[in-house]
């Protein structure tokens, strides 16, 4: 039976929710406990996707995020205060993080965004920082590694912990080129974040002297029973011989669906944002559907080291509290993303400002939280990390492949 349903029906059953985690650095974070009553709490804002066909990319976020400030409150909080989330949906579509971003700011009056998901929502909020700017208010980790926040004017605004797709996609791109791949197609989604991935793609082949043979789209917020072989078969009769996809995972899983279905086997890559371990899992409930292994020969790029990767003192800590069907590329994001937001906090003292947690922020130049990398954060770079490491499927399952510095 030829249909997309098992997938969508896995991707509704992957479990998302994690358990309060700890990092050994939380206890230091904090007074004694008795003084958190004492105080009022740190208020963060965050705008992501809580419903709807990608919600589990906002969901593993902020479950890997809240695990690590529960984790900080249970502690004592950061200088005697709890850490509270004020989380708004909006549905991966701008117009509702827009209207989110204005709330957190008039409304609930958050010291700080946090926690953003997505390209074409971040993109659209990012005027509204420069709008606020004699506020001091900064989005700090959105789950995005697009341009826009990473260039003036906008990038004085946002302190990015995660790589860029620039990097991604010349990681992927350097990985399929020294495998012999010289014909490579495109898959992206039909907004800004697509856009990014193949202006990426695009880049990282004119440095080897190439092009993209063929590039296809699919439209934001499509679901794991989308149709995709037209894009298959447009991209077949360009004779690619790999595929970047730059998209979520419902409708990048239904593009492997149709590929493999079709006959066609070439290695098919995806970016950090595609949320690798619901795709997998997706297509691995497919294909007990189908009778055929539709998890060969993926390879995924990603900005955390896989959460099953114990050289790294932030997985390990990670793994002391996150249950094994629990952990996942993404909530680890979460977690990392929540160490350095509590660790700038701490820096910014007991009575913090929002101008003092921004030169907090830029004061963790040369701090590691765990992944044996100094952050780059500085007074005049809101970018934290370059690094890029690369998994592949084997036996159905992620694993490291090697990494890759851009």
């Amino acid at each position: 039976m030829r249909t997309g349903s098992a997938i969508a029906v896995a991707a509704l059953l992957v479990s998302t929710v994690a358990s309060p985690a700890r990092t050994g650095s939380a206890e230091d974070l904090a007074r004694p406990p008795d003084t958190v009553e004492d105080l009022p709490p740190i208020v963060i804002g965050v705008s992501s996707v809580q419903s709807g066909p990608s919600r589990f990319l906002g969901e593993k976020l902020l479950q890997g995020s809240r695990a690590y400030f529960d984790r900080v409150n249970a502690a004592g909080g950061v200088n005697g205060r709890r850490i509270s989330l004020i989380v708004k949906d909006d549905r991966y579509e701008p117009e509702p993080a827009v209207r989110n971003t204005n709330e957190l700011i008039e409304s609930d009056e958050v010291f700080f965004l946090f926690g953003y998901v997505g390209t074409p929502t971040l993109v659209r909020v990012l005027p509204l920082l420069r709008y606020y700017e004699e506020r001091k208010i900064v989005n700090v980790a959105p789950f995005t590694g697009a341009d826009p926040q990473r260039r003036p004017p906008y990038d004085r605004f946002v302190f990015n912990v995660r790589a860029s797709y620039r990097e991604e996609t010349r990681a992927l791109v350097r990985h399929l080129h020294a495998r012999g791949h010289r014909r490579i197609g495109f898959l992206g989604q039909s907004d800004a974040y697509g856009k990014s991935g193949e202006v990426g793609v695009r880049e990282a082949l004119a440095e080897l002297g190439l092009d993209l043979v063929e590039s296809v789209t699919y439209r934001r917020n499509e679901s794991a029973m989308t149709d995709m072989t037209a894009q298959v078969r447009l991209l077949r009769q360009a004779r690619a011989d790999a595929v970047i996809a730059v998209g979520v995972y419902g409708p990048c899983a239904a593009f492997i669906r149709d590929a493999r279905l079709a006959g066609w086997e070439v290695p098919i890559a995806n970016v950090s944002f595609v949320g690798a371990g619901t795709m997998l899992a997706a297509l691995r409930e497919a294909s007990e559907d189908l009778g055929l292994d539709l998890t060969r020969s993926l390879v995924n790029s990603q900005v955390v080291p896989s959460p099953d990767d114990l050289r790294y003192p932030l997985v390990v800590d990670y793994r002391t509290s996150v249950a094994p069907s629990l952990r996942g590329f993404i909530s680890l994001e979460g977690w990392l993303n929540a160490v350095v937001a509590a660790e700038a906090l701490r820096r910014a003292g007991p009575e913090p400002s929002r101008e003092g947690f921004i030169r907090a922020l830029e004061s963790l130049t040369g701090w590691d939280p765990g992944l044996g990398l100094p952050l780059e954060f500085s007074p005049t770079s809101h970018q934290g990390f370059h690094k890029v490491w690369l998994t592949r499927t084997e036996n159905g399952r992620w694993v490291p492949d090697e990494d890759v510095l851009p």
